[in-house]
């Protein structure tokens, strides 16, 4: 796998091919700036992986459509960018998020969190109030999606996911996530998944999360 994060650096200037400046044209200026950032993480990636620069355009539902291949996952928020790659043999889909290590807007967390979801939270934030678990969720759940829609072409919604989060040793500001589909899974080499597993960290302002789901 090759991941390459960028944290306000000259890759704001990443040329685009012509496919990816059509999709950007019209954008204002932070949505050229993020674009082109962030395609700057995926090509060098490529790189890492011995792939030529290529162009990574939208497809369906905004999805990124990867070169022959490959496999991969994007993501950004204010001033930071990250892509992760990976050749299609060693992994059957893959999903990343990064977001502000801050609390989400308010009201947001009572339309995205189940009940049992919003009970764990609750929890783990009187164990340690100082980080912000509705945010590590949210972004959870946007990695589930990311690594979804890949296999199934189909739209998951955010009560569709029951997500579990799971902290390392005591102090230490990352651990394990563990999604439970609640619609019929994937069908991946042949057999439905109904879970989903990654990991989570705080670092330097920022939530990171991650989904791989295997082969097998």
């Amino acid at each position: 796998m090759a991941v390459e994060a960028h944290r306000d650096d000259p890759l704001w200037d990443t040329p685009l091919f012509a496919e990816e400046e059509a999709l950007v044209e019209r954008a204002v200026a932070k949505r050229r700036r993020e674009f082109a950032a962030v395609r700057g993480c995926a090509r060098r990636a490529m790189e890492k992986l011995g792939v030529p620069a290529q162009p990574v355009v939208s497809g369906e539902r905004g999805a990124p459509v990867w070169p022959a291949g490959l496999i991969g996952s994007m993501t950004h928020c204010d001033g930071y960018g990250a892509a992760a790659l990976v050749r299609a043999g060693e992994l059957a889909s893959l999903g990343i998020d990064a977001e502000p290590h801050g609390p989400l807007p308010e009201g947001v967390g009572d339309s995205v969190f189940l009940p049992a979801e919003a009970e764990r939270l609750a929890r783990l934030a009187a164990q340690r109030p100082a980080v912000h678990w509705d945010r590590i969720l949210f972004s959870a759940k946007e990695s589930v999606y990311k690594a979804w829609f890949p296999l199934t072409r189909k739209w998951l919604d955010f009560s569709e996911a029951d997500i579990t989060l799971h902290t390392d040793p005591e102090g230490a500001a990352h651990g394990t996530l563990h999604a439970e589909l609640l619609v019929p899974g994937p069908l991946v080499a042949g057999r439905r998944l109904q879970a989903f597993d990654g990991r989570w960290a705080v670092r330097d302002a920022l939530v990171a999360t991650a989904v791989v789901v295997p082969h097998a």
